[in-house]
């Protein structure tokens, strides 16, 4: 979905990407969820919501860095 609206909007100039923040510490996460604080998960995603306009698009990141998928 992230790439198909990422290429549909490309003449909007609106970037699409999708982002994991990772196993947070939160009642979701559980004993898995202790690797990371909650304020580490939501950094990247404020981080890819403050894109430059020549930033990237149809990505999918986790901790601000690119994952193949």
């Amino acid at each position: 979905m992230t790439r198909i609206l990422s290429t549909e909007l490309n003449d909007e100039a609106i970037l699409v990407n999708s982002a994991c923040p990772g196993f947070v510490n939160t009642d979701m996460g559980g004993p898995m969820g202790a690797s990371k604080a909650r304020r580490g998960g939501g950094q990247w995603i404020v981080w890819l919501a403050t894109l430059p306009d020549d930033g990237p698009t149809g990505g999918f990141f986790r901790d601000g860095k690119p994952v193949a998928f």
